[in-house]
């Protein structure tokens, strides 16, 4: 079997020093060649819109937004320098479809589906795809203590037409799929990764 060259980086987002250094360590130890950047940071805070204060909008929206936006800029050189680039963002359904709270995650959420698809337009000439990676309810450690309360996870369930949430290796398995030669003609695509809420529009299922 061959073997991969693996290092690590630790990397604030929120912080645009933090965010070059992460990507000068890229350069310096892939020889300034990127494959494949995954834009999988992502925080929250579900408030009806006028309660939010200006430091939460830009909490969310430095964390979801601006980073992705900001090493989607820093990696470029480097994508386009290793010949066969692939981005993957990690959006939600929520910026596909509306719920009724949590405006400012859902609004970074819709942007960061927007700027899939125009990184896929303005950057196919340097032969980089782009492609969105949109979930609802995941087992993750951020939404556990929610999906351990009874009665929300009935919720989900009623409003998942598979009737359950979703697993992350669910979601890996695609992010890794896009990232593949296998899906090489795939790119300005955002793909629910959601057990079939997105086109339900929310309603409950019945039996």
């Amino acid at each position: 079997m061959k073997g991969f060259q693996v290092t690590g980086s630790v990397c604030d987002v929120m912080s645009r020093g933090d965010r070059v250094k992460l990507m000068d360590t890229v350069s310096s130890v892939f020889s300034r060649r990127l494959n494949i950047l995954i834009n999988n940071v992502g925080t929250n805070i579900w408030k009806p819109t006028v309660d939010y204060t200006a430091e939460e909008f830009s909490t969310v929206m430095t964390t979801n937004l601006e980073s992705a936006y900001h090493l989607c800029q820093l990696a470029h050189p480097f994508l386009k320098a290793s010949g066969v680039g692939s981005i993957v963002c990690i959006s939600s359904i929520v910026g596909v479809v509306a719920l009724n709270v949590g405006s400012i995650y859902g609004a970074s959420k819709g942007a960061i589906n927007q700027l899939t698809k125009d990184l896929a337009c303005e950057w196919v000439k340097d032969n980089i795809r782009s492609n969105c990676v949109a979930p609802w309810f995941i087992r993750t450690p951020l939404v556990e203590a929610a999906l351990n309360d009874e009665q929300f996870l009935k919720s989900v369930n009623a409003r998942t037409p598979l009737g359950r949430p979703g697993e992350p290796k669910e979601v890996s398995s695609l992010v890794a799929f896009l990232c593949l030669p296998a899906s090489s003609y795939i790119t300005r695509q955002i793909i629910c990764m959601d057990g079939g809420v997105a086109v339900s529009g929310f309603l409950p299922k019945h039996d």
